[in-house]
């Protein structure tokens, strides 16, 4: 069941994002393995659709809940999902908290929110979904990044992963962060340098890196605009105090791979 479901989500996600599939033929044309060490989402905090909600097809898949996480300058919780006996990609599941914005921020989101009918949300499928909200506004998209970049992107994109994550550890000729990043930057992939181009360290056991978002064309109700959709990260994790590879996330390496989307001109 989970195989299947990671492949429906990689479909979707590379058919707006080709890149995503092109960097992966990169790394398998160099013989390389690429395995999948996460996967990520985004929501809003409503108990429609909140952390819970998202997680549940991942829970009958036979996941659990195993780390919970904070974002206080972003106003997120996250949490992340493992499967505990199978060699699964991880989830990572993160909501805005809307009642962290402003009255005007709220009201534009909740009028999204309510304005389809519950059913919608109750879906099992939702994290398939996309935006269910119809045609977004380009003025309100622009509004809502004044506050945030994360709630602007929800807002156009909707219930969809919003990256892969290659393993380094997976890989052979590219064992290293630095020597994956080179090999993106000669082949013309811009990287996000938020916090630095190498997020974390292997003092935390853990160190990230990201593409920028692919940009994509997206009708808005004022016509076709490009704007930031999805990208894909790539992760390489170290033994911990117990000797086994780490297996959570780092909050401060997480805040920066965020900024991947954020707006920028194509």
């Amino acid at each position: 069941m989970q195989q299947q479901l990671f492949n429906e989500l990689w479909k979707r996600y590379t058919a707006q994002n080709p890149s995503a599939q092109a960097i992966h033929d990169l790394f398998s044309n160099e013989g390389e393995l690429v395995i999948n060490d996460h996967v990520a989402f985004r929501t809003f905090d409503d108990p429609r659709m909140n952390i819970q909600v998202l997680a549940k097809k991942f829970l009958r898949a036979g996941y659990e809940y195993v780390g919970e996480y904070k974002f206080e300058d972003k106003h997120l919780n996250a949490v992340h999902l493992e499967h505990p006996t199978e060699e699964a990609p991880r989830v990572f599941i993160s909501e805005l908290i809307l009642s962290e914005f402003s009255e005007k921020f709220q009201k534009i989101i909740r009028k999204h929110l309510n304005s389809i009918g519950n059913a919608y949300y109750s879906d099992p499928d939702l994290i398939f979904k996309g935006s269910v909200w119809g045609k977004p506004s380009y003025e309100t998209y622009q509004s809502l990044r004044e506050e945030s970049e994360y709630g602007a992107w929800l807002y156009v994109h909707g219930f969809r992963v919003n990256h892969f994550t290659v393993s380094i550890n997976a890989l052979k000729k590219y064992d290293t962060i630095e020597k994956v990043n080179q090999f993106l930057k000669d082949n013309g992939y811009p990287m996000n340098t938020s916090g630095g181009e190498i997020k974390g360290s292997p003092e935390v056991y853990l160190q990230q890196s990201s593409t920028l978002s692919d940009i994509i064309k997206v009708e808005f109700e004022e016509g076709t605009y490009d704007i930031p959709a999805c990208f894909y990260e790539f992760a390489i994790r170290y033994p911990d105090e117990s000797g086994k590879l780490f297996s959570g996330f780092i909050a401060a390496n997480a805040n920066k791979i965020f900024d991947s989307t954020n707006y920028r001109e194509a």
